[in-house]
């Protein structure tokens, strides 16, 4: 994220959309959040005109700044644009600490009573996204969205979140994972991102959109796909949207995967395999993981934790994909983007959820007793930054940008769920059906 060039609401979106607002009429979409014409193809496929993100808008054009693309954008950054983004972060963190409160306050009042397994296991992103929504349609109500949108940074919140991510995915937790552990991640990342990418294809949807759903659902569920938004410069509608499928999905299945556990008659490292590989978030693993028993938390966490380490390789492929094939269509080979454009798109905070990944290592390993408290404290400002950006999410939201999207997203993100489910299935029966603690 330059200095010169910030993106709108520093939403995980790119240059496209950095325009200022008042250039052009808002472009028509597909019901899928991607902008440009598209046309449906037999078979399914979609005829797609939509063009590589243009170069970001010039640092001189203040509506660049506004927190939702330029709408209502201050004319220039005075002490009223200061003080609105001042009061739009106070929202922000008000809302955080409600979501913080919510996290221990429903599962003790639900305690005793038929919802407390429910309560137990919704995460705070649930929690963010909702009260960011409700912050959005009372900011709306009164006028003061657009005014406090700078401080919406989901784009900043985000990478911060992912960069203290890696300090919680130790190096050595892959050295000591099972060699069955690390087949399984591989492949089932790699046949569940491809039968979600050419599901997408076939449902005709956007390139960018199906690449938020192939990382989400074959990896780690949200920060699987904000890793490759960044990658492939995604509208924040289509995070948005993502991310809320993810939830959709994780939170029945913290219950369905314990139960078909016992119908299946599996053993707790092949329970475990099975969670870490289809639960798409990390902490409705440990939830569902927990449910089965220890041994199978041990093992649901190992095999979780080696996908998301796949994480920085995806994002460099689909970076890669989108930079030199994704080229506007017509255009020769002259168009195409070549290696400084590369790296100009490729998303830095993967590196520095690497590096943080060593120290994180090099720490646990060197501190001694002190180790675990300093990783705690990585994983509570990874937390509170995360929880900032599912906020802004909501408070980003524009029903308007998805309400045409219809079910073929839903269709695909289901299809892949189940294909996930049986592949994950099937890998996990027979890579670790000999293990044994």
């Amino acid at each position: 994220m330059s200095g010169t060039t910030p993106a709108p609401g520093d939403g995980a979106t790119g240059p496209e959309d950095t325009a200022p607002a008042a250039a052009a009429p808002e472009t028509p979409t597909d019901g899928t959040g991607a902008e440009g014409a598209r046309e449906p193809r037999a078979g399914g496929e979609t005829a797609t005109t939509t063009e590589d993100p243009a170069p970001a808008a010039p640092a001189a054009e203040p509506a660049a700044e506004s927190g939702d693309g330029g709408e209502g954008a201050p004319a220039a950054r005075d002490g009223a644009f200061w003080a609105f983004a001042a009061a739009g972060l106070l929202v922000v963190l008000a809302l955080a600490s409600t979501t913080r409160f919510l996290e221990g306050w429903v599962p003790e009042i639900a305690a005793g009573t038929p919802l407390a397994g429910f309560a137990e296991a919704v995460e705070y992103p649930v929690y963010a996204i909702l009260l960011g929504l409700l912050g959005n349609l009372l900011l709306s109500l009164t006028g003061l969205r657009d005014r406090l949108a700078a401080a919406f940074r989901t784009e900043f919140f985000i990478k911060t979140g992912l960069v203290l991510l890696g300090s919680t995915v130790l190096f050595d937790v892959i050295i000591r994972a099972a060699g069955p552990a690390i087949l399984q991640a591989l492949f089932l990342v790699t046949a569940v991102f491809l039968f979600t990418w050419w599901l997408g294809g076939r449902f005709g949807l956007d390139d960018r959109l199906r690449a938020l759903l192939a990382s989400s659902v074959s990896i780690c569920g949200v920060s699987a796909a904000i890793a490759a938004a960044g990658a492939v410069q995604a509208r924040r509608e289509q995070l948005a949207y993502t991310a809320s499928l993810v939830i959709l999905f994780a939170v029945p299945s913290i219950f369905l995967l314990p139960w078909l556990v016992g119908v299946l008659g599996l053993n707790d490292a092949q329970a475990g395999a099975w969670i870490g590989g289809n639960i798409d978030t990390t902490a409705a693993v440990a939830a569902a993981g927990a449910i089965v028993g220890e041994d199978a938390l041990q093992i649901a966490s190992i095999v979780k934790s080696t996908q998301n380490v796949l994480m920085g390789v995806v994002a460099v492929l689909l970076t890669a994909y989108f930079a030199f094939k994704a080229a506007p269509a017509g255009e020769g080979s002259a168009a195409r983007p070549g290696l400084a454009t590369l790296w100009e798109r490729f998303p830095k905070f993967v590196l520095g959820f690497l590096a943080a990944s060593v120290i994180a290592t090099v720490w646990a390993n060197t501190a001694g007793e002190g180790a675990q408290d300093g990783l705690d404290t990585a994983k509570a400002l990874r937390d509170w930054f995360l929880i900032a950006a599912f906020t802004s999410i909501g408070l980003e939201f524009k029903l308007s940008s998805l309400r045409e999207a219809g079910w073929r997203p839903i269709g695909v993100f289901a299809l892949a769920t189940a294909f996930n489910l049986l592949v994950g299935l099937l890998l996990a029966f027979f890579l670790f059906r000999g293990f044994t603690f």
